[in-house]
């Protein structure tokens, strides 16, 4: 199997310091993965011509292709195209086709007043070694370089491998993702005739850690062929497992790989939540749809955001009604007729008053189901009877409540999304269960 990789570089000090995160190179890693491309490294640079330079040099010794994005801004720090020019040996050239759409661009889509800026005019330049790719939607273009590459060998002896591809793409999301799907996935497939099978199938689980998955499905995993590879991706209190298998006749591995997926579900049933790439809440989405049903949620702790996780997804519409965060008292009695009895005896933060909670957005929020929740997130607030982490839970509807009390140790963050996890996976189970 001739496997041909890639290589994605990221520039900028923004993602150094975690001012911007990098959503660019997850995206370019599943397009190229869906092309039977695999994606081997992944560095990020700041903005400075020797690290971008040797990343360069380094990555073109590990993949067949490099995927560059960042640095072709009209500002001072965008360096990337002047480098690119001499790291191919070639000279900047006005393209009349980008100067031209750069004088669309501002005269008729961005309509700005005055007379474009020469920072701007100047995006037309691009090293004449280049193959330039059209940026429908901005007015940095993308580029194509092609070069000969000596490999460093031990003992001195060197040799040259085909000849790697460099594309370099802007850092603007909207802009790269427009330029991968339009220009760089078709000339890449043109490219490469023949191109290996990458296939995935994957499931989520919750209720147990990876630990104990791996030693339950260990001899499963063991035999295993030597062309399937099972991945473990833990994420507060969920497991997914992922079994990736790579080969050259799709038909024989789409076999193998379903094969091996049904015997891993029957493994893991126990804790299995959705046999596809799904997250929580789509799955209880999915869930809901099957049912004609509704879900809304009462919060306290945490403060709307499972209403967010449960709202995130396109058509979530026709499967949540709506939230009411209760986080003080007075809305918990005004808005959801939790009793000031309960509060006073048991407290916020008890089984008595997320019971009441979830009765009052059934008829608050005209649902099917509630999820109701309140605890302590810290890092202040708790006591030795009801430590921070401490969380309420409960879920129901009109025939059924069920609560439980959790106790996390976390930072504030982390409970909050603890607990949006164990919240989602109760209701889950009550849908199941009680539907």
């Amino acid at each position: 199997m001739n496997q041909i990789t890639a290589s994605i570089i990221t520039i900028g000090d923004e993602l150094l310091i975690g001012q911007t995160i990098d959503t660019n190179s997850a995206f370019i890693g599943q397009e190229l993965n869906k092309m039977g491309v695999w994606v081997k490294r992944r560095v990020a640079v700041g903005d400075l011509w020797d690290d971008i330079w040797q990343a360069l040099d380094e990555e073109s010794q590990h993949s067949d292709i490099i995927i560059i994005t960042g640095g072709l801004g009209p500002t001072a720090d965008d360096i990337t195209k002047p480098l690119l020019c001499k790291y191919f040996g070639g000279k900047l050239v006005v393209n009349e086709d980008v100067l031209n759409h750069v004088k669309y661009l501002f005269e008729k889509v961005y309509r700005r007043p005055g007379p474009i800026l020469e920072r701007n005019l100047k995006q037309a330049e691009v090293p004449d070694v280049c193959t330039v790719l059209h940026n429908a939607r901005g007015s940095a273009p993308g580029m194509w370089f092609e070069k000969q590459i000596v490999t460093h060998a031990k003992d001195n002896i060197a040799g040259t491998m085909p000849n790697r591809i460099f594309v370099s793409l802007p850092g603007v999301p909207h802009e790269m993702k427009g330029l991968v799907e339009k220009e760089v996935i078709p000339r890449l497939k043109a490219h490469f005739e023949t191109l290996p099978v990458i296939l995935h199938k994957t499931m989520l689980t919750a209720g147990t850690g990876e630990s104990m998955l791996a030693e339950h499905i260990r001899e499963w995993e063991e035999r295993l062929p030597t062309f399937l590879k099972l991945a473990y991706l833990p994420h507060y209190g969920m497991v997914r497992l992922r079994i990736t298998g790579t080969g050259d006749e799709r038909q024989a591995l789409e076999t193998e790989l379903s094969e091996q997926f049904s015997k891993l579900k029957v493994l893991v049933r126990e804790w299995l939540v959705v046999d596809d790439d799904l997250s929580l809440q789509e799955a209880i989405a999915a869930l809901l749809r099957e049912r004609n049903k509704t879900v809304a949620t009462t919060e306290s702790c945490t403060g709307g955001f499972i209403a967010h996780l449960l709202s995130r997804d396109a058509g979530s519409s026709r499967t949540f009604k709506g939230s009411i965060v209760s986080y003080d008292n007075q809305v918990k009695t005004d808005l959801l007729g939790v009793s000031e009895e309960v509060l006073k005896e048991h407290g916020a933060v008890s089984e008595q008053t997320v019971r009441q909670m979830v009765v009052g957005g059934l008829q608050k929020l005209k649902t099917d189901f509630v999820i109701a929740t309140s605890g302590i997130m810290g890092p202040d607030g708790g006591t030795e009877q009801k430590p921070v982490g401490m969380v309420w839970i409960a879920v129901g509807n009109a025939e059924k409540i069920k609560s439980h009390v959790f106790n996390f140790r976390f930072e504030r963050n982390r409970n909050i999304e603890q607990t949006a996890i164990a919240a989602l996976d109760m209701l889950r189970k009550f849908i199941v269960t009680n539907s």
